[in-house]
């Protein structure tokens, strides 16, 4: 295998051989189920340290590019990332929703549902997107605590988190563009516990909120029980409409921007770099603070533009983070980079609510991250969500109506599914359940349930699940577009009035 390589270039050895392998492989010089040359000979062909080389096979097996078998090495992966069609067709109308009242919605009623469901023999499950349990779970788990004093591990701590802990989530997080330090770190249960946190320090009664329309239907929920007054901004197929924000920071003055910049909840769009910036620069020019949830962003198939918390200057930008996506969701472990002066604040609230996020937790997660089984864990799951998600990509084209759109993320869980304007969404949830497939409707993502009619999909599912689900739900469909529907209306980027 010819790879040439360019010893003064800036860019690191081990992403030269990564893209030298990946060009071998689009070219056709490498075919799905050859070899590559063990870890030791690629090492000695190219006079690189094996550790090199170990980097980039798991840069390619994270890209699903190649794959490991166990005892016999690296493999062309026979399942790459090409589909018929990779370009996202989301184009929904871009009307803004406002919320002055508390909504009709209830986080509990939405949720409950998606976890009995998940109890449920013989049910496909779209509508619930976390991780399988890592195989090694026990082994890490009985290590970390047998490392443990377990008198420290069962009394009171720090309401910040452990020290190791902090500290090796700040270095993760450098890796991923942020400047961040162990003492700008809060750990919490869960990023819901994150995203209460930071509600509640920046937000009153009767204050305007700014999210994204649709979004997370948790922080809809606490934004309503908080009091506040919702201003649903659009999505457009790159990410929040930079106008309309514009448009009612100055009008309405609110107090917070709710984003998801990475693997959006529920649309699983990314926005670039560009975005992010001119994002951060309307929130600088009306002082509003922006709250940055990125739950999904281990998740990645191909590199993501560092989070707006990375270009934040003036302490404006609170960031989440958690493993219940990536790791175990039970273990209930997140984190929050808080700069500045809200940090201490915010601390007082985490005390005040539970005093600490639980010691034998923050221990396992630890261990994970310091033995190295997290990363390889992430690798196995960003190879393993790529096939699911082609698969589901693959499916919506063979089985879907012509008139159904959705996105294309590349990483994170889900895939938002848009519909014509008359789809009855909640006939069609029940119907589907009734085949034994649950899907998660478009209502509870927007403000007050308002919104057009939609779906998330979860592609965390096995092929034959994903198959068998999609093609139900794409035969319900045809019968309602049959029946005869308005055409899904295309996305005009109109200023609205308000």
């Amino acid at each position: 295998m010819n790879i040439i390589l360019e010893r003064q270039s800036r860019k690191p050895i081990y992403l030269q051989i990564r893209d030298r392998i990946s060009h071998l492989i689009k070219s056709g010089a490498l075919k799905a189920g050859d070899r590559l040359p063990s870890i030791r000979a690629l090492a000695e062909s190219l006079q690189v340290n094996k550790l090199t080389i170990i980097e980039a096979y798991s840069v390619l097996e994270a890209d699903g590019i190649i794959a490991a078998r166990q005892g016999s090495g690296y493999f062309v992966s026979s399942v790459t990332s090409s589909c018929s069609n990779l370009k996202s067709t989301f184009s929904p109308v871009q009307n803004v929703m406002i919320l002055e009242s508390l909504g009709n919605g209830s986080y509990y009623d939405t949720y409950t549902p998606l976890i009995h469901a998940q109890t449920q023999p013989g049910i496909i499950n779209f509508g619930y997107g976390y991780p399988p349990p890592p195989k090694d779970i026990n082994q890490i788990a009985r290590r970390a605590l047998k490392q443990e004093d377990t008198d420290i591990l069962f009394r009171y701590d720090l309401p910040q988190g452990q020290v190791n802990l902090c500290k090796q989530i700040a270095q993760m997080l450098v890796q991923q563009g942020l400047e961040v330090y162990p003492e700008n770190l809060i750990i919490t249960n869960g990023s819901q516990q994150g995203l209460s946190l930071a509600m509640n320090y920046y937000v009153q009664p009767g204050d305007w909120v700014i999210v994204e329309s649709p979004t997370y239907y948790g922080a809809i929920s606490i934004l309503e029980n908080l009091g506040a007054r919702i201003i649903g901004i659009p999505m457009t197929a790159e990410g929040i409409n930079l106008n309309l924000l514009e448009q009612y920071l100055r009008s309405h003055s609110p107090k917070l921007i709710y984003t998801i910049t990475t693997f959006h909840n529920p649309t699983g769009l990314t926005t670039t770099q560009v975005h992010r910036q001119q994002l951060l620069a309307l929130a600088e020019k009306y002082e509003c603070p922006i709250l940055e949830d990125n739950a999904y962003e281990g998740l990645h198939f191909e590199p993501v533009p560092a989070p707006i918390k990375a270009l934040d200057k003036h302490d404006l930008v609170t960031y989440l983070g958690t493993f219940s996506k990536t790791l175990l969701p039970g273990l209930r472990v997140g984190y929050m980079v808080v700069t500045g002066k809200h940090y201490p604040a915010i601390i007082e609230r985490k005390f005040l609510h539970d005093f600490h996020t639980s010691s034998i937790s923050q221990a396992i997660v630890s261990e994970y991250l310091a033995s190295g089984h997290y990363r390889r864990h992430l690798n196995r799951l960003r190879t393993d969500n790529l096939q699911s998600r082609n698969a589901m990509l693959q499916a919506l084209e063979r089985y879907f109506p012509e008139e159904a759109r959705w996105t294309v993320p590349q990483g994170g869980l889900f895939l938002w599914v848009q519909l014509p304007d008359d789809i009855p969404i909640q006939t069609l949830r029940n119907e589907a359940l009734a085949e034994n497939v649950f899907i998660a409707c478009s209502s509870a993502f927007f403000p007050d349930k308002q919104g057009y009619p939609a779906m998330r999909l979860t592609f965390r599912l096995s092929i034959e699940e994903i198959e068998t689900g999609v093609e139900i739900v794409g035969r319900l469909l045809k019968k309602h577009i049959r029946r005869g529907v308005k055409p899904v209306v295309n996305y005009q980027p109109l200023a609205h009035s308000i």
